[in-house]
């Protein structure tokens, strides 16, 4: 379908259960009234009858030069090193197009699930090309540029030569990551990365503490950047999963009085932590609900999508939503504000959602209740970035009539 603006969107139900309609001005959402009953359509009205309308998701952690790369390699299964040597050996044989191919293809999948904010981390290896995997991913954001807001973050290699990660901010990279907790030396690998982020004024997000029983990134990031105003977020933090209350309570009051955020990836982290406990494993997925209790903004992400540290995954936040409920034991709203308003704190961008004055960025999806749409994850969905409709999906059903109907 074409890209339409509408100016009114009519009897759409908000996860409080009030039935409403949205005026929009432009990217903006201008006000919530309660809907008028039987009221005629007009120019400019989008009827949204029998949807539920939320905020767009955002996905403050993917990796886009990895997407849907997993029928191509076909990697044996295994933990976190086995995923990355099936990654290094078949990168090395690939393109930059191809990379950005998969991307754009990737991409597609997220904006017609509803989500039109993300994130990604895009390798900077050790040898070869530092940027082709930032170019290619930038080549595909410029794609989608006025539909999803896309922020690159360079995940530096272990113990890599700091020059290498600038040449990456240089061809499109915002903001330096990087994996220390795999480093030969932890403290100092990321003290070159927060090193570089400084002399460049940019924000870090770094894979922290990504094992059950290793790793102090996050303590070591929250003491060295407590005074920093540039965003500062440590993903994965699956360890702090398996602390005791009197070792992560003063964790989490320094990450909290930090300012950093966190951002869980449980797909994944199910996926990849584990296998060598196979009685009683450990889920491996950050304990949303202690950072949430702590004060630390904790927002959710998909990771990786069909690639060798993850052979699934759909690009659609209700999964991500629905195993934050399932492993984490947070309430279904605390889920949903995972992978929408925190998220989109956590990556520094304004509010959005069916509120007067936050951006048009808005998910309407064919459910009862936020409750119906984490469960079921509807398929027909309708999508707003910036007021605009940019992605539509409609779906019919039909069933063979039951029995007792025939019988009639």
């Amino acid at each position: 379908m074409d890209v339409s603006s509408p100016r009114r969107l009519r009897g759409a139900t908000l996860a409080d259960g009030r039935v409403v309609d949205v005026v929009l001005d432009g990217e903006t959402v201008d006000a919530v009234t309660d809907a008028v009953a039987g009221a005629p359509l007009v120019d400019g009205d989008l009827d949204l009858g029998g949807f539920l309308l939320l905020a767009a998701p955002a996905d403050p952690h993917t990796h886009l030069d990895k997407a849907l790369s997993w029928d191509a390699i076909r990697p044996v299964s295994g933990d976190l090193e086995t995923a990355i040597a099936s990654w290094t050996d078949f990168i090395r044989g690939t393109t930059e197009d191809e990379i950005r191919g998969r991307a754009v293809r990737a991409i597609e999948r997220y904006v017609a699930n509803g989500t039109t904010a993300l994130r990604t981390h895009v390798d900077v290896p050790s040898e070869g090309d530092p940027a082709r995997g930032v170019r290619a991913v930038a080549a595909a954001r410029a794609q989608f540029a006025g539909i999803v807001d896309i922020e690159i973050v360079a995940l530096a290699a272990r113990d890599i030569d700091p020059a290498r990660v600038e040449a990456a901010l240089a061809e499109g990279a915002d903001l330096v990551g990087g994996a220390p907790h795999l480093a030969t030396d932890e403290d100092a690998d990321l003290a070159r990365l927060l090193d570089v982020a400084e002399r460049h004024g940019v924000g870090v997000d770094i894979h922290a503490d990504e094992a059950l029983r290793h790793g102090d990134t996050l303590r070591l990031m929250s003491r060295r950047t407590a005074d920093w105003t540039v965003t500062r977020t440590a993903s994965h933090c699956v360890r702090l999963s398996m602390m005791t209350a009197d070792e992560l309570d003063p964790l989490l009051a320094e990450v909290a009085a930090a300012g950093i955020g966190v951002v869980a990836n449980p797909l994944t982290n199910l996926y990849l932590q584990g296998w060598d406990d196979p009685v009683a494993t450990p889920r491996g997925v950050a304990p949303v609900g202690r950072l949430r209790r702590a004060g630390v903004t904790t927002a959710a992400g998909g990771d990786n999508m069909r690639d060798p540290f993850n052979p699934v995954g759909r690009a659609d936040a209700f999964e991500t939503a629905m195993l934050l409920v399932a492993t984490t034991h947070v309430s279904i709203d605390e889920a949903w504000d995972a992978v929408t308003d925190a998220a989109r704190e956590v990556m520094g961008l304004p509010a959005a959602g069916p509120v007067p004055g936050r951006r048009a960025e808005l998910l309407a999806v064919r459910a009862d209740s936020l409750a119906d749409a984490v469960a079921f994850a509807p398929a027909e969905r309708i999508v707003f970035s910036r007021g605009r409709v940019v992605a539509r999906i409609d779906s019919t059903r039909w069933m063979a009539p039951r029995a007792q109907e025939e019988a009639r």
